[in-house]
């Protein structure tokens, strides 16, 4: 019995293996093949997005939203790949030790809720219509940075997808982690909590000076690599407030602070859009009139997405740390006195109240 199929071993042998009967059949019926193909072509011109065209210098107008998806084949592959992963792993937890064990059902919905956010940005008309519209660019960056990496991370995403591989495979990426002379280092540089929020404070206000961030819309490479460091500084960033072992080492007071310097930046920065008198940016002053709104219109839409939601999503995690550390101090302090109450009295709580002494005279 071969163990591969007929093309596969004749590709490999460098041989022509004999075509099966359902291959003789296609080649015998070339309208189904011919069908086929067109059928390919139509839905090909239907789902290209016209947003590449916004890559080489015409955005998107609001009759080509509904086709203006931005199918990036390294963009949907990443995407697919990190579903699977995380799918998978959370099955073989769930699987060895019960639903909602090692990994919690609500943290399984934060992850997915991060991966719709995540293509919500980079795949949908979101990311043509900010070629276009300074308001949507500014939507899909607090999509890159303030909404989809905390819920990614509070799906605790390493341990789950680590648990999508063989255990071979799991203590052979252990191995190279504990040998790794580059990664590690570079890890625990970056990860500290200064680095990490001065990285994320660096990328956001570069990419919001006029040049760099028109230059990014004119060239896709730089366009990766605005989205890549939003994208990475903030998970470096959240990671310092959603991961347990992070928050733990860093205290919950200065994950509070650190929220507070970001949420600070975006509030000046979104401010300033929005009291400008004049736009900042050459990239929209021909864009925005197919949606009805004036450059400086559009500014002071963005300023005010960045001044208000963004800082309210840093108000809500600054409040649940708040919180959290007031209740655990509540806690902590409550079962310190319970045993300190228990130990003062030892003797006493063995004596039992008068109305229960047995009566020995009878």
């Amino acid at each position: 019995m071969p163990l591969a199929p007929p093309e596969v071993m004749a590709a490999t042998s460098g041989g022509r293996a004999p075509p099966s009967r359902g291959i003789a059949r296609r080649r015998a019926d070339p309208s189904r093949h011919q069908l086929a193909l067109r059928l390919t072509c139509v839905a090909g011109c239907t789902l290209l997005p016209r947003a590449v065209y916004a890559h080489v210098g015409k955005p998107p107008e609001p009759h080509d939203l509904w086709t203006a998806w931005s199918l990036e084949p390294v963009t949907l592959v990443a995407l697919a790949l990190s579903a699977w992963g995380y799918t998978r792993g959370a099955r073989t937890l769930w699987r060895r030790a019960g639903r909602g064990r090692s990994v919690a059902v609500w943290r399984a919905w934060c992850y997915a809720g991060g991966m719709a956010a995540v293509f919500l940005a980079l795949v949908s008309p979101l990311d043509a219509v900010g070629s276009a519209l300074f308001a949507a660019h500014m939507v899909q960056h607090l999509l890159l940075t303030t909404v989809a990496p905390p819920l990614l991370l509070l799906g605790e995403p390493l341990l789950v997808t680590l648990w999508a591989f063989p255990a071979r495979t799991r203590r052979a990426i252990g191995g190279w982690w504990r040998r790794s002379r580059i990664v590690r280092p570079l890890w625990r540089a970056v990860a500290r909590p200064a680095v990490a929020v001065g990285l994320h404070l660096t990328a956001i206000a570069l990419w919001h000076v006029p040049r760099p961030y028109d230059a990014a819309l004119r060239e896709p490479a730089l366009h990766v690599a605005e989205h890549l460091s939003f994208f990475g500084s903030a998970l470096l960033f959240w990671w310092l407030v959603c991961d347990r072992g992070a928050r733990r080492r860093l205290g919950a007071p200065l994950a509070v602070v650190a929220l507070f310097v970001v949420a600070m930046q975006g509030t000046v920065l979104g401010a300033l859009l929005t009291v400008a008198r004049q736009p900042w940016y050459t990239s929209h002053l021909a864009t925005t009139g197919a949606w009805g709104l004036t450059p400086l219109e559009d500014q002071q839409l963005a300023g005010l997405v960045m001044w208000v939601p963004a800082g309210l999503v840093y108000l809500v995690a600054a409040a649940v740390l708040t919180a959290g550390a007031l209740a655990g101090g509540a806690s902590i302090r409550g079962a310190g006195v319970a045993r300190a109450g228990a130990a003062a009295t030892p003797a006493e709580s063995r004596i039992p109240p008068r109305d229960q002494t047995p009566d020995v005279a009878t």
